[in-house]
This record gives structure tokens, sequence and C-alpha cells, in this order.
């Protein structure tokens, strides 16, 4: 499904916030009403409910700081990966080990894939997460972490709700390398990502 053509990349803007909006809705705002703004920084809106929540990823995509590359199948939203600079996504699971750990910052950051209930188990979360390199690669590249879950060494299965930014596997398939743990079965995860030369270049991993 990787490969599918039927499937198209769009950025996250306020051009295709309907489709993003939708998506959303359908699925009852996303993890108890978050609307993707957990690691985006503060603001009024955070904890006043899902509708201010909605409100505050809304102003932060009108304003150009919350990214995410979105899979379209027409003009429908389906699935997506929130990406982008450390300044936009400052909040972290596990933040004071991490820091305790880190060598230096990236240059950008994935930070939650979700996929519509209807396509799960196609792939697409793969597919968000290289739409996302792409943009990056776009935007000049740089260093990209990423904090999946590590269950390399777990025999039970574990609920794909709790799995918000995918697997360490997942991440290895796609060009990753491991560079440390964070917190309990979590751990990061990077890559670099060279600048896109034509606008219709990928991402190089």
């Amino acid at each position: 499904m990787a490969g599918d053509p039927s499937y198209a990349i769009a950025a996250l803007s306020p051009e295709t916030w309907p489709a993003f909006d939708a998506l959303v809705q359908r699925h009852n705002g996303i993890f108890g009403g978050c609307w993707c703004i957990w690691f985006h920084p503060d603001g009024p809106e955070r904890g006043q409910g899902a509708e201010a929540n909605r409100a505050l990823k809304r102003r932060y995509v009108d304003e150009g700081t919350a990214h995410a590359a979105l899979v379209m199948a027409g003009d429908e939203a389906i699935a997506w990966a929130e990406f982008g600079t450390p300044a936009e996504l400052p909040n972290l699971h596990h933040r004071k080990q991490y820091d305790q750990t880190k060598t230096r910052d990236p240059d950008y950051r994935i930070t939650c894939v979700f996929v519509d209930k209807r396509y799960r188990r196609q792939g697409l979360s793969e597919v968000a997460i290289r739409g996302a390199l792409d943009l990056i690669a776009r935007s000049g590249g740089g260093r990209v972490e990423s904090y999946p879950h590590d269950l390399t060494e777990q025999t039970k299965k574990m609920s794909s709700s709790f799995l918000y930014n995918g697997t360490r596997r997942m991440y290895e398939r796609l060009g990753f390398t491991y560079d440390r743990s964070k917190g309990l079965k979590n751990c990061v995860m990077v890559t670099t990502v060279a600048p896109a030369q034509t606008a219709g270049a990928g991402a190089t991993r």
C-alpha cells in the first residue's frame, strides 16, 4: 500500500485545513479531543476542551507554525504525520530524561502519526511519515528525530490506540537508526534528510 499511486501527500495548511478538520471530527477530536496539540507550545485554549483545542490548532495552522503531511484519497484526508521544529513542537513525553541524554537538538521532529480507522493495517503510517520526510527535504532537510514505542523485546501485542507515533521497527524500515531509550518502552530514532534538489525531489535517507 505504501506505493499506491491513488494516494497523494498534501501539506497541512489553511487550504487543506477542511480535510484535516474532517478527519479529526470523524474520530471525535482524537485521543479525547486533543486535536493533536499536545506537542505544541501552550496557549490560553489548552485545557479548555475539544473545541478550544481545535481553535488552538487552527490558529497554529493559520500562523504557519503547525505542520503535517496529510495522506489524501481524493479530497479526503485519511492519515497524517505531524512534524515541526523543536520551537514549534517543544513538548515531549519523558522530557527530563530526554534533555539529560541528548547531545544536540534535531532540526525537525515527527511527533504524532494517525490513520483513519477505515484505512488501518494498510501501511498508511509509513506513507504519512515518508510524506513528512519529503516535505522536510523541500524545506532544506536536516536531522530528524521521532519517538516511537520500542517493542523489540515485547511479546504481548499492544493496542494501536496507544501507538501514537508508531514503533521502532517501523522507523527502522524507513531508514531511521536507534539513538537511545526514552522513558518506558519508548526510544529516540534519528535520520538525516538531504535537501530536495528540485520541487519534485523526495527525501534522501
